[in-house]
């Protein structure tokens, strides 16, 4: 398929792909270089997040648009493991209050069927799982790659115009991420 053959919607979610990956390769070389120590259960907590966000995301019929967010969680998964290793280890009771949070909304999404009660509760426990992270970039602001995070504001804009439907379930989640980027960047 070329791509003037191609849908706009998978045009700009392709591109919105691209940002993220240009985002984690600098974050991917700059753990490596030690430059900066990512923190493990905030990584954690977001690839949980990530991945239950793009599984309602795609059921709600979100399109291309969904894609940044479905790299993002896989992305955020092996940032945790790298952590592990080369990050901040640090798991006060506060992290694992964040930890329980992103399972709870797999356990209310399975038992609501509720695709949108589910994004409602990824976007709060998100927030929630934000704080180590703004904790530690306050006390630490060289440990994090602010880079990384400010593209992190542009995917999730970009992928807001590549959603296949507007609603709550679709919406929400990157909006939200595009302002919580762009305040810790």
């Amino acid at each position: 398929m070329s791509i003037l053959a191609m849908d706009y919607r998978t045009i700009i979610g392709i591109i919105a792909t691209l940002i993220a990956l240009i985002g984690y390769i600098s974050y991917f070389r700059n753990i490596f270089a030690g430059r900066i120590k990512p923190h493990a259960f905030s990584w954690f907590v977001w690839g949980v997040i990530g991945i239950t966000a793009f599984a309602a995301q795609v059921v709600k019929d979100a399109g291309p648009g969904a894609w940044v967010t479905g790299v993002t969680g896989l992305a955020s998964i092996v940032i945790a493991v790298l952590a592990l290793r080369k990050g901040v280890v640090d798991f006060p009771v506060f992290d694992w209050v964040c930890l329980g949070g992103a399972f709870l909304t797999l356990l209310l999404w399975w038992y609501t069927h509720d695709p949108t009660l589910a994004i409602i509760m990824i976007t709060a426990t998100d927030l929630v799982a934000f704080l180590p992270t703004f904790r530690k970039g306050y006390i630490m602001p060289y440990e994090e790659d602010i880079f990384a995070f400010s593209l992190g504001s542009v995917k999730y804009g970009v992928s807001l115009f590549a959603l296949g439907t507007l609603s709550v379930a679709t919406v929400l989640y990157p909006a939200y991420l595009v302002i919580v980027n762009g305040l810790l960047s």
